[in-house]
């Protein structure tokens, strides 16, 4: 196949978004730090999901208007740096494009030239040994390959060396970032990024990959087994409002036979991938589930894998949605939409988790609260409905996360007739300090100024478990042991909590340190937090402000001022 059409590059996508899912979980176990973080894998995979519902049902056989269909999907669907870097890498490839109802050898090896660049201009500061080397070197190589031909290659031998050099630059990560080859893996996002572009090659080969049960390699653990084919989920794109609203009460049950070990993080990705609305809870050995699906039984399949059903709900929306558009089609009344609401002219939205945190924020003038963190990567989509929400002439973001600046960013330049900015807070202290230094009475600029300026005031810790053993900066970690993060630094692990959290605190506070705020999080008691705060009255010298976070993940998020 000297070329390949609109029809072509879909059935790519496809193979390459389901060659993804079924390996998610590798590309996770990749990650280098043992922090339980917003997955680069998991990423990835809900990032292509979203570009490949995009072009699922297009029947176009412009490769030019299948590229930015895919494209378009991949922006709003954007979840963590891994995701948006995946983004803007099709977005340059659809660019390349341009103008193509098909693409030769020539055309391909030119749209990946296009994908590197538009990718390197996406981030500030691009790392070498990250999924942006894999791109740079591996379409670079390919540029190089078919200009030296003498007549036109086919697209499968494009894609077949463009594959091979990927792979030679991704085991060469290592080398170019010293974490890498402490740890012993190769960079998360260029794995990724070859999961996808396998996917491409075998559709070429007329062997478009189906979705299967994903798998870690580093366990050989199965997992996200849904049952659930890729037409299934996304065959009925109109309809996805609707579908059924499932809920149920489940009891674990991990030390029965059959049964398997719950991973709260795990379930509410799998579930993601298969409807929306979703809500996942989970208090002990009890969880509670609400999500709208097309197929709610593969969903209690799936979910019975862990324990058994205390109570069943389902709910069939779109006939709810029929009946009620019937009564309105014979008579019924129908309130008068009301005027469109003057833009506020400020309005600050925050990512946070746990309703403790929530309402810290809200009482600083928060206006919405976008929820997610570290195990949870907002999309840019969901920043683009916070920013419509809030109806205002400025809007600031806070991410409070190094994983969802790029989004939050990236949600900012979609949204038109909107001053959006984002001030880059990587952790929740900084949000909060942030949000203090908030003026109404002062301009767009000034606030964006004095609120930025505010983050070197507050040095940020976190307490959290260990998800694996491993070496960092010569420190031993041991799986479930409690990890101090000073800033990115892991500083400290413990088996216990608090003498994790005190040896944390011993490296944040110096002579100049004036207050210590302990933000508790939904695993912290009271005793613990109580003996955190008597060390630290006998210790030093200095205010300490205690909060009741209700956080996900952290036993303790801790700001010293």
């Amino acid at each position: 196949m000297n070329k390949i059409n609109g029809h072509h590059l879909k059935q790519m996508i496809i193979s390459g978004a389901n060659n993804l899912f079924n390996c998610y979980p590798q590309i996770d176990a990749l990650n280098v730090f043992p922090v339980p973080d917003g997955d680069t894998g998991t990423n990835m995979n809900l990032t292509m999901t979203s570009g490949s519902k995009e072009v699922l049902n297009s029947t176009n056989d412009n490769i030019y208007e299948v590229a930015r269909a895919f494209s378009k999907g991949l922006l709003m669907g954007a979840r963590g740096n891994s995701g948006v870097i995946l983004s803007q890498i099709f977005r340059g490839f659809a660019m390349g494009l341009e103008g193509k109802k098909e693409a030769t050898c020539y055309d391909f090896a030119d749209a990946f030239i296009s994908a590197k660049d538009v990718a390197y201009k996406a981030v500030m500061k691009p790392i070498e040994g990250t999924i942006l080397t894999v791109i740079r070197e591996s379409s670079v190589a390919l540029k190089d390959y078919v200009d030296s031909k003498e007549k036109p290659i086919t697209i499968k031998e494009c894609m077949t060396y463009l594959i091979k050099e990927a792979n030679e630059s991704l085991n060469r990560t290592p080398e170019l970032l010293p974490v890498l080859k402490e740890v012993g893996v190769v960079d998360s996002g260029g794995a990724g990024l070859l999961k996808v572009l396998d996917g491409f090659l075998s559709a070429l080969d007329n062997k478009v990959i189906q979705r299967e049960q994903a798998t870690a390699t580093v366990e050989q653990v199965a997992t996200a087994n849904s049952n659930i084919a890729v037409g299934d989920a996304q065959s009925k794109i109109e309809n996805e409002e609707f579908g059924y609203c499932t809920e149920f009460i489940m009891q674990l049950s991990p030390e029965k036979e059959g049964k398997k070990n719950f991973n709260q993080h795990r379930f509410s990705t799998v579930l993601e991938n298969h409807g929306n609305s979703i809500v996942v809870v989970q208090d002990d050995d009890i969880v509670k589930v609400h999500i709208h699906t097309l197929k709610p039984g593969n969903i209690f399949n799936y979910a019975q894998q862990f324990g058994e059903f205390i109570t069943l709900k389902v709910e069939n929306m779109q006939l709810q949605h029929s009946n009620l558009q019937e009564q309105h089609e014979q008579g019924a009344t129908v309130q008068t939409s009301a005027p469109a609401a003057e833009k506020e002219e400020y309005a600050i939205i925050a990512v946070s988790a746990g309703e403790g945190i929530n309402q810290m924020f809200r009482d600083l003038r928060v206006s919405e609260v976008v929820s997610g963190g570290q195990t949870m990567n907002p999309s840019t989509e969901d920043f683009v409905h916070a920013i419509e929400k809030v109806n205002a002439k400025n809007v600031f973001i806070l991410p409070n996360n190094s994983n969802i600046v790029m989004a939050a960013t990236q949600a900012g330049q979609v949204v038109e007739g909107v001053n959006c900015k984002v001030i880059p807070t990587k952790t929740i202290p900084q949000g909060l300090v942030a949000c203090m230094m908030f003026n109404p009475e002062c301009s767009a600029d000034e606030n964006f100024e004095q609120m930025s300026e505010a983050l070197t005031s507050v040095k940020s810790g976190q307490v959290t478990f260990a998800i694996k053993d491993t070496t960092i900066d010569g420190l031993e970690i041991k799986a479930n042991y409690f990890m101090g993060l000073n800033g990115k630094n892991i500083v400290t692990c413990k088996e216990d909590k608090v003498a994790a959290t005190i040896e944390l605190l011993k490296t944040m506070i110096d002579e100049d340190s004036e207050l210590v705020t302990l933000i508790a999080g939904n695993d912290a008691h009271d005793s613990e937090t109580s003996a955190i705060v008597d060390y630290l009255n006998d210790k030093y010298d200095l205010e300490i402000d205690v909060k009741k976070g209700d956080q996900p993940v952290y036993s303790y998020i801790i700001g010293v001022e």
